[in-house]
């Protein structure tokens, strides 16, 4: 899967749906589903809910449309960002493109697995 850059600063989709990284998607799923991109905020590179709120939409959601990174995203964000479902970035002012390109070339593949039956959306 590849990630889109946007630079930084640079205008954000309109019509794409912000939600901060406190908003329980599974609750406004409904209202989610109307949406075609998804602009997910890291207010702080070490607050991880948004990585979990982009697993549940497509896991659990089987979101299919454009999720998108904003706020606080480093280079070194990139790899997990890639995993959990995002699309495309974009990064903080103060990060390279060229670092982030590196990043995402790190791990071919995941240390761990999750047997067919944890995955998330598997029926209980």
């Amino acid at each position: 899967m590849t990630i889109q850059f946007i630079p930084a600063g640079a205008a954000l989709p309109t019509e794409a749906l912000a939600l901060d990284n406190t908003t329980n998607v599974l609750a406004r799923a409904e209202e989610i589903a109307r949406h075609l991109v998804l602009l997910l905020h890291f207010p702080k590179w070490t607050d991880g809910r948004a990585y979990s709120q982009a697993v549940l939409l497509r896991g659990r959601l089987r979101y299919a449309g454009e999720i998108i990174a904003t706020g606080d995203v480093m280079a070194d964000m990139l790899p997990l960002l890639r995993r959990c479902g995002f699309d495309a970035v974009q990064l903080r002012a103060d990060q390279k493109l060229e670092a982030a390109q590196r990043a995402l070339g790190w791990f071919d593949g995941h240390y761990q697995t999750v047997p067919p039956e944890r995955r998330a959306g598997a029926a209980a």
